[in-house]
């Protein structure tokens, strides 16, 4: 008998962390008046996909979200990734397994395109898919090499649709063709995310320095929906500047 799936109910939780070593207080950083992390609420509650919270580990990222109309549920300051971070949040938001789908969306994210936070689903609707993401293909020359660009190595299933094989700083796969940029959002089955984040770190996620390798390891399956943009993550005093002109500009996807 086919496997019959329920509907998805999707949940969008953002972590958010305030300690970051190269950007301080990052979630807190004024971009045309309000914190970033209310830029990246906002956005995300724009892809209308369902509820969406902030998973704070500081009383003052929690503040700011609800000031401006969100909700934040307090987390653990000493977790170390994103995802468990909405893993703790998920079980203390949702005990009664309401919902079966949670959209992990990167609180270092203010020019999202809500657009691409509902493609990201699209893949959970083949019952074989544990966990979604999103690539880009890289049209500059330089990010081809640099290692600061995660690139994804998958087969395509359906058109702009992979099935990841591997993740990789390196350029890969060699030869003509395009490369894939990964971006960092996820959608994962509730099932999938309680699974990942009991899964000790893997050998290859320990050398790439690539979480999601661990769920690959683990023979988790991951579909990739290509998008056409790539949102600017803020890691760096540069890289915030870059999204205040950006956001004043009014140069980013409504």
């Amino acid at each position: 008998m086919p496997t019959v799936r329920a509907p998805m109910r999707p949940l969008v939780l953002i972590p958010a962390r305030l300690a970051a070593t190269r950007l301080p207080d990052k979630p807190l950083a004024d971009i045309q008046g309000d914190p970033m992390i209310v830029h990246v609420w906002r956005r995300a509650m724009a892809a209308g996909v369902g509820p969406v919270i902030v998973a704070a580990d500081s009383q003052a990222v929690a503040d700011a979200v609800t000031a401006a109309g969100g909700q934040a549920v307090m987390t653990r300051a000493d977790h170390p990734s994103g995802s468990d971070r909405i893993y703790e949040a998920l079980t203390a938001l949702d005990p009664d397994m309401d919902f079966n789908v949670i959209v992990n969306v990167q609180g270092d994210l203010p020019t999202l395109d809500p657009a691409v936070v509902r493609q990201s689903l699209a893949p959970l609707a083949d019952p074989d898919v544990s966990i979604a993401t999103l690539v880009a293909e890289i049209v500059r020359e330089e990010e081809r090499t640099a290692d600061s660009v995660v690139k994804m190595v998958g087969s395509e299933v359906t058109p702009d649709r992979f099935r990841c094989l591997y993740f990789t700083r390196a350029t890969a796969p060699w030869g003509p063709g395009p490369l894939y940029h990964h971006i960092g959002l996820y959608a994962y089955r509730r099932e999938a995310l309680e699974r990942f984040v009991k899964l000790p770190p893997s050998p290859l996620e320990r050398r790439e320095k690539l979480e999601q390798l661990r769920a690959l390891e683990a023979g988790m399956r991951i579909d990739a929906m290509r998008v056409d943009t790539v949102p600017l993550g803020v890691d760096t005093p540069h890289d915030l500047e870059r999204a205040r002109e950006l956001i004043a500009a009014g140069d980013v996807a409504a």
